[in-house]
């Protein structure tokens, strides 16, 4: 039987990431993974863009999360936040059809503010 080279142990594939439910504090699926930014100078995963709402993929809002504030749930299949839906329609987000300002320092540390997160 082949491996699938990519999900190896503790390690997974960016591709196997995208696509994967978010589920909040109540166990109820929020969202999923639309795509991972990663810091090109340590290689580490920041933050997780977060794809909710919409009807298809149409319509749909984008919320950059912390990746700290999301863990693997094996029994869900999937990632788990603290943050229920209620929470997450006033966290900051953008639409499918814009694009979140990575550069911008303060925007992001909005973001890991509004989730608890530490900044490191």
């Amino acid at each position: 039987m082949a491996t699938d080279v990519r999900e190896t142990g503790n390690l997974i594939g960016s591709d196997k990431v995208e696509g994967t439910a978010v589920y909040g504090a109540d166990a109820t699926r929020i969202g999923w993974i639309e795509r991972v930014m990663i810091d090109k100078i340590s290689g580490k995963v920041s933050y997780a863009v977060l794809g909710f709402g919409g009807f298809l993929g149409l319509g749909n809002d984008l919320y950059p999360l912390p990746w700290q504030s999301l863990k693997y749930d094996t029994r869900l299949g999937g990632y788990v936040t603290g943050i229920t839906e209620q929470q997450l329609r006033g966290a900051p987000k953008f639409g499918a059809g814009s694009e979140w300002n990575w550069a911008d320092v303060a925007g992001n540390r909005a973001v890991d503010d509004y989730y608890g997160v530490p900044v490191v």
